[in-house]
């Protein structure tokens, strides 16, 4: 049984008998043949499927709907003056997993809202399949960079009793009875019987033991899951992400910023190698203009300008902000949007 992957890179390697698998997205009916739109999670791009009504059994048409999984035997036939590349004719296709009619994820757009309420079946949904085919090359990429320049990468613990960034906005961990702690004295909650014998929390950075391991191994970088426990709800703010940091022992500033500005278009690169079908996608119906601006990203060097050069710049724009520019003031988010933009 062949990846739909392989069979859209080169698909005359695999012109003749073929076999393959996957998720009926769409089907459509004529009198006197079918045609199936197959996706197999492999890559983004569906293949269509066409077959003869007189070939497939009637209980097996009955069947087919979107959804469902199917396998097929058939014939890869090259169509290289159609839209797409090549086809499969069906000899017999076998039900390996029947969907109900009312399966919710048709061939239409659904909100993001909506495909919240079915989150066992979004991984389908095209926005989805994009999102985390591009996070999955990301997450390859960096650890491919850093390894290429010398970094180690460190595991960093995820249950912690520090606080890297002082701020108190953390998620606690706990064995205890929330609804009825164990109390010392003086009413507080008694740490020594929980788990760990003390106040535990999620991570908020692997900052510490980072500098602590490159002071042994030079260069270090970790890459895990942080928790914030932030009130605040924009697309800065999240509760959950993944976090990169790289520490070094014998560095400046100018070599912090070529590291970071390396890392950054060699993960563009990556993506754009390898997730072209993704890109467009997202530049189609998510995000108009991206493909040129990572273009832009890629092909260009990074300006750098001097904390005082920026506050000078700002405070010269005429733009009016909500937090006065003056120096020795903290840059605030649109500040920066201002000088990058």
């Amino acid at each position: 049984m062949v990846r739909l992957c392989e069979v859209s890179k080169d698909p005359a390697r695999f012109a003749g008998p073929i076999e393959v698998a996957g998720w009926v997205r769409t089907v459509r009916e004529s009198k006197a043949v079918g045609f199936i739109e197959l996706a197999d999670g492999s890559c983004f791009k569906n293949v269509q499927v066409v077959y003869e009504q007189a070939a497939v059994p009637e209980e097996t048409k009955r069947q087919l709907s979107t959804g469902c999984a199917i396998s097929v035997k058939g014939t890869l036939e090259l169509t290289p003056g159609a839209k797409q590349p090549f086809e499969i004719k069906a000899a017999s296709i076998a039900i390996e997993g029947t969907c109900e009619s009312d399966y919710p994820l048709q061939k239409k757009r659904h909100t993001l809202e909506y495909m919240r309420s079915i989150q066992h079946l979004r991984p389908r949904a095209n926005i989805f399949q994009a999102t985390f085919r591009v996070r999955s090359v990301v997450a390859q990429a960096i650890h491919r960079y850093f390894d290429e320049k010398g970094f180690v990468y460190v595991h960093t613990p995820i249950l912690t009793g520090s606080d890297c960034e002082g701020a108190g906005e953390m998620f606690q961990v706990t064995t205890l009875d929330v609804n009825d702690p164990p109390r010392t004295e003086d009413g507080a909650v008694d740490y020594s019987r929980d788990f760990f014998g003390r106040n535990t929390n999620l991570t908020v950075s692997g900052q510490l033991y980072g500098e602590a391991y490159a002071l042994a191994f030079r260069d270090i970088y970790t890459f895990g899951p942080t928790f914030r426990a932030e009130n605040s709800y924009t697309a800065r703010h999240a509760a959950e992400f993944w976090m990169i940091e790289p520490e070094m022992a014998f560095c400046d500033l100018s070599g912090d910023l070529e590291i970071a500005e390396g890392m950054v278009k060699a993960i563009i690169r990556s993506v754009m190698d390898r997730c072209p079908d993704e890109l467009q996608f997202f530049n189609e119906f998510v995000d108009k203009g991206l493909l040129d601006r990572l273009e832009n990203v890629v092909n260009n060097d990074f300006q750098r300008i001097t904390y005082t050069e920026a506050v000078d710049a700002l405070q010269k724009s005429g733009a009016e902000f909500k937090y006065p520019v003056e120096w020795g003031c903290d840059l605030q988010t649109e500040h920066e949007r201002y000088l990058t933009e």
